[in-house]
């Protein structure tokens, strides 16, 4: 009998275990740790099972037996805890940017031909630009729908004659929406049909958040699993993004007054992830 599994925004699907496969070797996990997580859940599946629940069962064991793959495994749900107001979302996704050779500025009041609108993120590089709206979500079923996509294609239009730095190419004619979750179908052809740029955890099917992310070898403080939620807030709030941040600011976290045995462990965390 093939098993049915609850989706994060209530779907229901076949279990499929490439899926589980292919995730867990996108995080790295090897083939016998694979194995060994296949063999646990087959006596832990039963009928509408919910994919967190699998996660959890999966979660737990790389965590108990490879922190760094565990961290990774995690990401989609790190991202959940860039909260809760969507800025943390907004520097990470502009960090990620910067990364990939643009420069990028947040949260900039843009002057548009009807009405000022307040953009999330401008990014330029030497021959390219466009401004992005930053969609965040704290749940994973929650998707950006097609009224998303409406107001946003408005802005556009409302700002065609603005630039966003001084060369010739940088007039706003590119407008990026950027999710942790995913967009619905109709928000998807909408986009498409009017040149809206879509990028979600897995859409497109290639070069997503999710593919962006581990090419960049960019992970948000939210992965580690050396600090709680309380010590990861804390950083956020002194602008700690990335893991790289506690790499060359280690100062910053002399802010929670931890032991030097935790001080060392989220530093070896960090540098496992960025390295």
């Amino acid at each position: 009998m093939s098993v049915q599994v609850i989706k994060a925004d209530g779907s229901v699907e076949g279990f499929k275990v490439y899926k589980l496969k292919k995730s867990l070797r996108r995080a790295g996990a090897t083939n016998g740790q694979i194995k060994e997580i296949i063999d646990h859940l087959e006596s832990e599946l039963h009928d509408r099972i919910k994919t967190q629940d699998i996660y959890s069962h999966a979660f737990k064991l790389l965590r108990d037996s490879d922190q760094p793959v565990a961290a990774r495994y995690s990401l989609r749900r790190a991202l959940f805890n860039l909260g809760p107001t969507g800025f943390p979302f907004e520097d990470f996704i502009a960090r990620l940017l910067q990364k990939e050779g643009y420069q990028t500025k947040t949260r900039q009041i843009l002057p548009g031909r009807c009405a000022r609108h307040e953009l999330d993120i401008i990014a330029y590089n030497s021959n390219h630009s466009f401004v992005v709206e930053a969609k965040f979500h704290s749940q994973p079923g929650v998707k950006s729908d097609l009224q998303v996509t409406l107001y946003s294609y408005a802005r556009l239009l409302d700002l065609k004659e603005v630039k966003v730095c001084k060369e010739d190419f940088c007039g706003v004619s590119e407008l990026w929406i950027i999710t942790n979750t995913k967009f619905t179908s109709t928000a998807e052809s909408y986009a498409k049909c009017v040149g809206l740029n879509l990028l979600s955890w897995d859409y497109p099917k290639n070069n997503n958040l999710h593919d962006r992310i581990q090419r960049a070898n960019l992970y948000p403080i939210t992965v580690l699993q050396s600090l709680n939620n309380a010590q990861k807030i804390a950083l956020i709030k002194r602008n700690a993004i990335i893991c790289s941040d506690l790499i060359n600011k280690p100062q910053l976290l002399r802010h929670l007054h931890l032991s030097t045995k935790k001080f060392e462990a989220v530093l070896f965390e960090a540098r496992q992830l960025c390295h």
